[in-house]
């Protein structure tokens, strides 16, 4: 999917809201158990009827699926195929935090975009340059690389300066990543709990789509990330999973999840209207 796609989806949808399918067997109502041999699969499924039509991406979050094993694995294979033939106008992230030497990040690359459908992985940027490329070289696909993340962990290494520049780690981070991509083939994760920094973080990667977690349940603000983070082309994903996913755990999960999609998405409509991104 192209840059200008994901806007006109954006635009059309009036949503810039990401699903993320973090799908715990632990948590997701028990009648499915009793209804399917497949019941998380049946889960997924039924959250992504009732919310198609209100996002313009999903992101599964791997270690959900890989804790699992190889059941976990063609879960999340059957997942990405529904997602593909049912509501093709979706841009699925693989949240799987990757990103090794070269040969190795090659294969991750050739497992997410090879082999599985995905358009874009999340991939850590500490092993430099050559851990990151390989996954640039398929076109259509992106990268999505943490920036700051919306973890209490984050304040141990991203916020580091350098005593010379006082240039903090994750500004170094976005700054040199500049030299392998661009907004056509990279996005940045930032997390909502770092809303204040958007300004900063802005300041470096103007035109880039940047993926948000941490609205939601862990307690981001979407105003704050809005005011501070929207571009010309909306540039923003805000991913919310908890609240969404798990809304209700009885037989009317699925509607109760449409319904907190709904809620997220009418905000989002009046921000992208306000911001003068449709007429009405």
């Amino acid at each position: 999917m192209t840059k200008q796609e994901l806007f006109e989806n954006i635009k059309r949808k009036k949503s810039f809201l990401c699903v993320g399918l973090d799908t715990d067997v632990e948590k997701i109502p028990e009648h499915l158990f009793d209804l399917s041999d497949d019941p998380i699969f049946e889960f997924n499924k039924a959250i992504i009827d009732a919310t198609a039509d209100l996002c313009v991406a999903y992101k599964p979050n791997l270690a959900f699926y890989e804790s699992l094993g190889i059941e976990g694995w063609e879960i999340l294979e059957r997942t990405v195929d529904y997602i593909r033939s049912t509501y093709p106008d979706q841009f699925i992230i693989a949240d799987a935090k990757r990103g090794d030497i070269g040969n190795t990040s090659a294969m991750y690359a050739r497992t997410f975009f090879g082999n599985m459908e995905f358009d874009s992985v999340t991939v850590a940027p500490y092993m430099g340059e050559d851990s990151v490329t390989p996954f640039l070289t398929y076109e259509g696909k992106w990268v999505t690389l943490l920036a700051l993340t919306s973890n209490k962990g984050a304040y141990d290494f991203q916020f580091m300066k350098d005593e010379k520049t006082g240039e903090r780690l994750f500004e170094k981070v976005l700054k040199t990543s500049l030299t392998w991509g661009t907004d056509e083939n990279m996005m940045y994760v930032v997390g909502a709990t770092k809303a204040e920094m958007l300004t900063d973080i802005r300041a470096i990667v103007p035109e880039h789509f940047l993926l948000v977690p941490g609205v939601g349940a862990q307690g981001g603000s979407l105003q704050e990330v809005a005011k501070f983070g929207l571009n010309s082309t909306c540039g923003l994903l805000v991913n919310s999973s908890r609240q969404i996913i798990y809304a209700s755990s009885e037989a009317d999960f699925a509607s109760v999840a449409r319904v907190e999609a709904q809620k997220v998405q009418q905000e989002m409509e009046v921000i992208l209207s306000h911001a003068g991104f449709f007429i009405e």
